[in-house]
């Protein structure tokens, strides 16, 4: 731990003085596409190892199991779709204005549908096309906003168990590698 605030402390310093001395100005900017492909890298990568060496190892031996009553009861752990949405939330508790979130065709919490036309339209592209992801600008309340929406696929049996038999879901025949939605992540355009 003590390591790591050493690298920010030193990353900080580094920002600091490159302001002070101009040479941040020189600096490329990363285009907004870049950075969302980095952020679902690391956010893809955060959640597959979560369904399938913390949930789904959980289910094969008989642990503790993942259930939408984790708030409740406290001996089952979140769903990965809560582990996503709660992760995400906890994001924006540091100041930045990055979100993201899941949605789908077949939502099971009516939360995780597409918010519009577009975002539908989204998810279509990505269900036919998951090697690509579907991005442009979006205007929430008075923000423009970057949004890249990446095929959500299902990655373990866990994640399939679940959709194909909770009573909620719209459809019932997901098998692996199925996309099962999109990861929708919004990246503010507006300096602050």
């Amino acid at each position: 731990m003590g390591g790591k605030l050493a690298f920010v402390a030193t990353c900080l310093i580094l920002v600091s003085g490159l302001a002070k001395t101009g040479l941040a100005a020189e600096l490329p900017e990363i285009p907004p596409e870049v950075v969302a492909d980095y952020l679902h890298a690391v956010i893809e990568a955060d959640r597959t190892f979560y369904t399938i060496h913390v949930v789904e190892r959980m289910q094969k031996q008989g642990g503790t199991p993942a259930s939408e009553t984790w708030r409740k009861d406290k001996t089952t752990l979140p769903l990965p779709a809560q582990f996503l949405r709660e992760a995400s939330e906890l994001a924006t508790l540091t100041g930045t204005r990055v979100r993201y979130r899941l949605m789908s065709l077949w939502p099971i919490n009516p939360q995780n549908a597409p918010a519009s036309n577009s975002e539908r339209n989204s998810l279509e592209a990505v269900r036919l096309h998951p090697e690509r992801s579907v991005s442009g600008t979006v205007t929430i309340g008075s923000q423009s906003y970057f949004q890249a929406v990446y095929a959500d696929r299902a990655v373990t049996q866990a994640c399939i168990a679940c959709h194909n038999a909770h009573p909620q879901s719209p459809k019932h025949d997901f098998k692996i590698d199925d996309v099962m939605g999109g990861m929708v992540i919004e990246i503010p355009l507006i300096k602050e």
